[in-house]
């Protein structure tokens, strides 16, 4: 998701068409926003411009950092969320072909 100064800036293609089935830095910071509640869950973000995926992941980060960054010091309704999330997300990315004992090449 590099811009080069280009007229027509890099457009994120959204989390259910990114690659490894949304398992990338990117897609990381759509599911915790819909986590903490900054973006509707389901929200794919397609279209965004790096800029807006930036904000958003400073947004999910002081969320984090309430918690430590750490799931279990999230409170029970948000730790239930995130587990939720995150099963279906690696559900949805291993049927999409997402192997995670590959390493990842997400920039």
């Amino acid at each position: 998701m590099r811009q080069h100064g280009s007229r027509n800036p890099k457009r994120y293609v959204g989390i259910d068409k990114d690659t490894h089935g949304g398992m990338t830095a990117t897609g990381k910071i759509i599911r915790d926003a819909w986590v903490f509640g900054i973006l509707e869950e389901g929200e794919t973000c397609a279209g965004w411009l790096l800029q807006g995926i930036e904000d958003l992941w400073e947004k999910v980060d002081r969320e984090w950092q309430k918690y430590d960054f750490q799931v279990n010091r999230l409170p029970d309704e948000l730790r239930e969320r995130f587990l939720r999330i995150n099963a279906e997300a690696i559900e949805r990315a291993r049927a999409a072909g997402w192997n995670p004992e590959l390493p990842d090449d997400d920039d």
